[in-house]
């Protein structure tokens, strides 16, 4: 005798390879909700790669800034170092003519000596000055082009971000658009 146990169980083994078989037709209507499931799931993987971009865009923009602002400054500090050395020479050839005057009016060998003695030692320290104004000039040189390079970097990074903000504002339009 069967048991109506095993009639149901032998049934369900018979009818489930026959339930597996038969697949149900999918909707167009699910279908499209799935392709839009999809796509809004590119569109964030996306919008999330442009944020992370953008991220280290902005970081690399304020890391780029603090090089040109110090790049400035270094060269403020080299043209102002030039500034004052041109005006300590123009001291001394302030002091050598005076020196050089009051010495064409000393009355004694002792006085003219000392005049000499002096215009000698302020012409050394002249000397000194034209040549670190020189070796300034070449630094202020140098530093104009690491300030103009470090320009061009911040530039280029401006450039980037403006590109990334304009494909994401064309990739917004496009989305919106399309629906």
């Amino acid at each position: 005798m069967f048991r109506p146990s095993s009639v149901v169980l032998s049934l369900l083994l018979i009818s489930s390879p026959a339930l597996g078989q038969a697949a149900p037709t999918e909707s167009p209507t699910l279908l499209a909700l799935l392709a839009e499931v999809r796509q809004l799931r590119q569109d964030l993987q996306t919008s999330a790669i442009a944020a992370r971009k953008a991220q280290i865009l902005i970081y690399g923009l304020h890391v780029q800034e603090q090089a040109v602002a110090h790049a400035s400054q270094r060269l403020e500090e080299a043209k102002s170092s030039i500034e004052q050395l041109r005006n300590s020479r123009k001291y001394q050839e302030f002091q050598i003519k005076q020196y050089e005057s009051m010495k064409d009016r000393s009355e004694n060998d002792a006085q003219r000596k000392q005049f000499e003695d002096g215009i000698a030692q302020l012409k050394a320290q002249m000397e000194a000055f034209v040549s670190e104004e020189q070796e300034a000039q070449m630094k202020e040189m140098d530093l104009e082009q690491q300030s103009r390079a470090e320009q061009a970097k911040l530039g280029q990074l401006q450039d980037e971000l403006d590109r990334l903000d304009q494909a994401v504002m064309n990739a917004a339009l496009h989305v919106t658009s399309a629906h």
